[in-house]
């Protein structure tokens, strides 16, 4: 299917703002990697800062939603942190310029932009604090630096979009399910059995995605 204009405009700055930065990216380059006229872009984006907003915020709504959905109803800590680091992984492998952006263009936006966007990311980052302290209180993790260890978790898991490639030694699925043995080991769990939450978070990645 044929994208539409403002579709257009859209995939040009992802790529753009990935490849060049958010500073690096000029009105006369968004215009011709679209196809339109520097004048006409205004039409379907506002300015550039709202363009850059846009794309942050549906990245991070998505990427909320389906943290969400990953580990509603689900008990065990364990399950849900692997539902977590999975769904990280593979929303980072598959759309690696959009979350590349996401991770590396807060700080081109103005204080207010800024603001609204970091709390959306606050927001998915909390779901992530609060299953590493439920583990903890219930002994399923051991870890004595819980906030520097999800930071490292986060950290680790979004480098992905740098350099995953489907011609590389892991496909997708058995990438994820590493991750996540990773991730458990690093917070201290014993059980050696990678927990079933992989399976949910490949669900909702592939009904978002």
């Amino acid at each position: 299917m044929a994208l539409n204009t403002e579709q257009r405009v859209r995939r040009a700055a992802v790529r753009l703002f990935a490849e060049k930065g958010f500073h690096g990216t000029g009105i006369r380059d968004l215009a011709q990697a679209a196809g339109i006229s520097s004048a006409s872009l205004y039409h379907y984006m506002g300015t550039k800062e709202d363009l850059l907003v846009t794309i942050m915020r549906e990245c991070l709504d998505r990427l909320l939603l389906g943290a969400r959905r990953a580990v509603e109803g689900v008990a065990d800590p364990r399950e849900r942190l692997a539902s977590l680091v999975a769904l990280h992984v593979l929303a980072h492998a598959r759309q690696p310029a959009e979350t590349r952006v996401v991770d590396n263009e807060v700080p081109a936006l103005s204080a207010a932009a800024r603001r609204r966007v970091v709390a959306l990311r606050d927001e998915y980052e909390q779901l992530w604090t609060d299953v590493i302290g439920e583990g903890l209180r219930h002994r399923a993790f051991a870890v004595a630096e819980p906030a520097v260890t999800r930071l490292a978790l986060l950290e680790m898991c979004s480098g992905v979009a740098r350099w995953y490639s489907p011609r590389g030694p892991l496909d997708l699925d058995r990438l994820a399910s590493h991750y996540a043995c990773l991730a458990l080991r690093m917070l201290g769990s014993t059980d050696d059995d990678c927990p079933a939450g992989v399976e949910t978070a490949r669900k909702v990645v592939a009904d978002l995605w």
